[in-house]
């Protein structure tokens, strides 16, 4: 790292810490309008209402309410929060999901860490472990509705909630890095890649065997191996018809990315299948009927409802829209990232190709457990 990235990486620093100590210092300051009316109802409330397994949590005079009906919740007064995720919410964590990207950028640097296709494969396993934590969560908040109370307790199970479940995950992924290129320096190793990407599959097979154990040995978690089925066969499926079309007849969408791209057409198409499949199916193959908690899949849900024929939504549902534009954006996205952009910034290339894979592989994994586990 030259003294011009020094001193960059410094400002970002400074900004960080700065960031922190104005919003704790506005939050003491403004109790009310920023703690309560933004920092509770768009962040910190959501994960109460979420941890609780409540329609809505409701802060007022000080003191937190979790209620379980929409009418309680319409009624409610003080500030309500429900769990999923808002614009404000939506927003904010893509503006810090760059920054951070921008901090990671210089930790890289610093580490000088060689960015390639075997670093971006050694990642993969943490993407899929991101959704399995969040299904865990959900486990808990389907323990706690059986009054059999919560495997994890509450506030500790905020740690595996949006959005504080991407600090742990960023730091666990930080301290697989770090060790795997301390060891790699010792000379033990002679790629850090390999310690990286076997301490985040062995993260992954560690959380989903603990899950199909608890499916296994309680009643209240039931395992339908259809919905992974459908799910993984759908989305491999549409990644090899991709694969064909694009080396066939327009070879310059993949030719910059290779398995990397196919890799992000798998993901985000597991997300878009396993979307399709609990909001359209999931009340007829397991029994539980599930709702949108994003803000692009709901919108998806309620424009097609209310554009389509009531016959045409009674016979394929009003999510399948959402498929296609996970499909096509990542298809555009793949197709943008040329080799021309991976050969003048690839540290920076390779952070954005990440963090595509991560918005839909993430999210994909947890929707297609949660529909597995009927949860």
């Amino acid at each position: 790292m030259d003294s011009s990235d020094f001193d960059l990486a410094r400002m970002w620093l400074a900004v960080f810490v700065g960031g922190i100590v104005a919003i704790v210092a506005a939050a003491a300051a403004f109790p009310r309008r920023v703690y309560n009316g933004f920092l509770w109802q768009y962040f910190w409330g959501p994960v109460d209402a979420d941890a609780h397994g409540a329609v809505c949590a409701v802060r007022s005079g000080g003191t937190t309410e979790r209620l379980y009906s929409r009418a309680a919740c319409s009624g409610a007064e003080g500030f309500v929060a429900e769990p999923g995720y808002t614009t404000v919410s939506t927003v904010s964590y893509a503006v810090v999901l760059v920054f951070m990207l921008i901090g990671v950028l210089f930790l890289l640097r610093r580490l000088d860490i060689e960015m390639s296709p075997a670093f971006y494969f050694a990642l993969f396993p943490y993407m899929l472990l991101g959704g399995a934590l969040r299904t865990v969560e959900d486990v808990n908040v389907a323990f706690r509705g059986e009054a059999v109370g919560m495997l994890i307790p509450y506030p500790a199970v905020a740690l595996i909630i949006s959005p504080f479940i991407y600090f742990v995950m960023f730091g666990f992924t930080l301290a697989a890095l770090v060790g795997g290129v301390w060891l790699e320096g010792r000379g033990t190793l002679s790629r850090s890649e390999t310690f990286l990407g076997g301490i985040g599959t062995a993260a992954v097979v560690a959380v989903v065997g603990w899950l199909l154990y608890v499916a296994g040995t309680t009643d209240i978690v039931e395992f339908y191996l259809l919905v992974p089925t459908i799910v993984l066969g759908g989305a491999t499926l549409t990644t090899l018809v991709f694969w064909w079309v694009t080396e066939r007849f327009v070879p310059g969408i993949n030719e910059g990315t290779g398995a990397m791209g196919a890799l992000v057409v798998w993901g985000h198409a597991v997300d878009g299948v396993a979307n399709v499949l609990s909001l359209d199916w999931g009340e007829q193959l397991v029994g539980v009927p599930y709702g949108s908690k994003h803000v692009i899949n709901e919108a998806t849900v309620r424009i097609t409802g209310a554009i389509q024929p009531q016959w045409l939504t009674d016979a394929v549902g009003s999510a399948w829209p959402f498929f296609f534009i996970k499909v096509i954006a990542a298809v555009v996205v793949v197709w943008v990232f040329n080799e021309e952009i991976f050969e003048e910034s690839p540290r920076y290339a390779y952070l954005l190709f990440i963090a595509v894979l991560a918005v839909g592989l993430g999210p994909g994994t947890r929707d297609m457990l949660r529909a597995t586990l009927a949860i």
